[in-house]
């Protein structure tokens, strides 16, 4: 069952539009009865000054809808070449009103500079045991395979395989637009299914998180390499070739925040040295970015919470087919397209109703 997006995207502007003027007839209030030499009275002007564009855009698209309304009476008329007159003057008038609602939508939800950006995602299991490094093996490859389909590259910073699955995976997808359509996949996701690892056929319920950060380049970011830690050590492995015999893990601490980084999944240090500093960065733009955290953990509770199911953002339950958002109450009932990256409609569906 798709969502009826058109409409309810209308009723958003629509709402947004209302307060808009709300707003701006109070601030005129303030003017028309205020001292000119007032506190208040000033505020009020630069407030009104800054609303002009978008008082502007909302009264031209009132305009136009007025002449669509009237344009739409010419049609009842009876002479044929008049009704074909107004048919395709209601395009026109149709074309441009929704040109100036794109205006209106770009003043009232300006994009993001970092959603052009690459993003860095990082996936742990929650509850739910083997089964949860599993999904997390899962959703791995249902953002590698969505990113595939954009163009996007993947590269893994990091990883600690359980099993089949995976503990923790951090991945960087590189494409422009990234971060725009990843960024709310921050959360948890639960999953109800019947795990390769049952024998009797029931249904289990486990969860993993996930937190999504725009990378940040190093020129933005400069890090003080006086203010790291960083120590080798052997790479962990399942044995035999896969098993590293030189010292070219790495860690990273960040000794101001106390944030430490392990990569071991390259076999040169370099190699596992920038990728630990590249996820550090984003880390800490993140981290100071954020003026009501002390500390990283406090930031990461915000995206993710501990990883119990009832913290949930999202359900994935496999024996329905089913997947639905519990931020937007969407359901969807294509779950194993979903799960082979055809993410787009979802993805641009949560992009609308969430911003």
């Amino acid at each position: 069952m798709a969502p009826n997006n058109g409409s309810e995207d209308y009723t958003v502007l629509e709402q947004k539009l209302r307060e808009v003027k709300e707003q701006y007839d109070s601030l005129m209030n303030v003017v028309t009865a205020g001292s000119k030499t007032s506190s208040e009275f000033k505020e009020a002007v630069i407030k009104l000054r800054a609303m002009d564009e978008i008082i502007s855009l909302k009264n031209e698209r009132e305009r136009l809808a007025e002449r669509i309304r009237e344009t739409s009476e010419v049609l009842n008329s009876g002479d044929n070449d008049i009704r074909e007159l107004a048919g395709e003057e209601l395009k026109v008038l149709a074309g441009e009103k929704s040109g100036v609602e794109e205006k209106i939508r770009a003043v009232l939800f300006p994009e993001n500079a970092d959603n052009v950006k690459n993003a860095i995602v990082e996936l742990r299991a929650g509850v739910g045991g083997e089964e949860a490094s599993l999904f997390v093996r899962d959703l791995f490859r249902m953002y590698s395979r969505y990113s595939e389909k954009k163009g996007w590259a993947v590269d893994v910073l990091a990883s600690h395989q359980s099993g089949s699955g995976f503990k923790e995976i951090i991945f960087l997808v590189k494409g422009k637009g990234a971060f725009g359509d990843l960024k709310y996949e921050s959360g948890v996701h639960r999953v109800q299914r019947v795990p390769d690892t049952e024998n009797y056929g029931r249904i289990h319920t486990s969860a993993a998180t996930a937190a999504v950060f725009p990378e940040t380049e190093e020129k933005e970011l400069k890090i003080d390499p006086a203010d790291l830690k960083i120590d080798t050590f052997r790479s962990s492995g399942a044995g035999g070739q896969s098993v590293n015999k030189t010292s070219s893990a790495v860690r990273i601490t960040h000794i101001p925040t106390g944030m430490v980084i392990s990569c071991q999944d390259e076999r040169s240090q370099m190699q596992n040295k920038a990728k630990g500093l590249k996820i550090l960065r984003a880390r800490l733009q993140s981290f100071y970015e954020s003026e009501k955290k002390s500390k990283m953990d406090s930031e990461r509770k915000e995206f993710v919470g501990t990883g119990e199911r009832s913290e949930k953002i999202r359900t994935y339950n496999f024996p329905q087919n089913r997947v639905t958002d519990h931020r937007i109450e969407l359901t969807l009932y294509n779950l194993d397209r979903i799960m082979e990256g055809d993410m787009g409609e979802f993805i641009e569906t949560l992009r609308r109703r969430l911003q």
